[in-house]
This record gives C-alpha cells, sequence and structure tokens, in this order.
C-alpha cells in the first residue's frame, strides 16, 4: 500500500489579502515525492489553508497514494473536516465539499492538527509562494 505523509499550509498577509500555499508529500520511507509552493492571488487564510489541502490530496493521487497522513496548523480546517465543527462561511463550502469527494478516493485518510513549529516547512513554501510574485513587481 502507498502510504503518504502531507504537511500543507495556507498563508494570507492581509485577511484576505495576497495569499500562497504550500505543501510536502512524503512517501512511506521519508523519501520527498513534492515540493510545491504557489501564489493564489487574494484571498483570505481560511481559502488558502483549504486550497493547499485540496492540491496537496490532488497531487497525492496522481503521485499513487491509498494512504495519506495529512497534518496542518489550521485548527479550523482539521476540525471542521473531522466533523467537529461545522461549515459556516460560504466560501468555503465548496472547498469542504471538494476536500470531501477528494477524501473518499483514499482507502485511508487521517487528519490531524499540529502546532505551526511542526509545520514550518510547509509554512516557508507558503510565504515563498506570496515572495515569488511580490518580489517581481
Amino acid at each position: 500500500m502507498r502510504n503518504f505523509t502531507v504537511y500543507c499550509d495556507g498563508a494570507s498577509r492581509g485577511n484576505p489579502g495576497e495569499a500562497g500555499i504550500g505543501y510536502i508529500i512524503i512517501d512511506g520511507n521519508g523519501k520527498v515525492l513534492k515540493e510545491e509552493s504557489d501564489y493564489l492571488g487574494q484571498a483570505t487564510n481560511n481559502v488558502a489553508e483549504y486550497t493547499a489541502l485540496v492540491r496537496s490530496l490532488q497531487d497525492s493521487l496522481k503521485l499513487g497514494a491509498k494512504s495519506v497522513q495529512v497534518y496542518s496548523d489550521s485548527e479550523l480546517m482539521v476540525k471542521q473536516i473531522k466533523g467537529e465543527y461545522r461549515v459556516k462561511n460560504p466560501g468555503l463550502a465548496p472547498l469542504f465539499q471538494q476536500v470531501s469527494g477528494l477524501i473518499a478516493r483514499f482507502d485511508n485518510f487521517k487528519i490531524d492538527h499540529v502546532p505551526r513549529e511542526k509545520n514550518k516547512k510547509a509554512d516557508s513554501l507558503a510565504n515563498k509562494g506570496i515572495d515569488a510574485v511580490l518580489t517581481q513587481e
């Protein structure tokens, strides 16, 4: 079975403001399969967090994952996906639905909240996505 670990993060400067995403996909042997950093444009922090999760799950599926353990420092998103919080924000509802559809395609899926200190690489990639565009202007 292809077991992957994913660390994902979204960032927004201004909330809403300039936003970016970052994630790392690691296989069961600890090998980094993919590191991604991207600019989203104007978005809230929560939209950036969900977008990072969507893209990381899409890439995990493309890479052949059957089982995924996701770590995120977004407590709100993690609790919404676990069903502990309802999704009240209409802007997040479509992203939540998209995530739910992606989760259903894995044999096993788990998501857990980690403190920001344990998600530094994904956070750095999310900020790199913003900086890559802002430094060109």
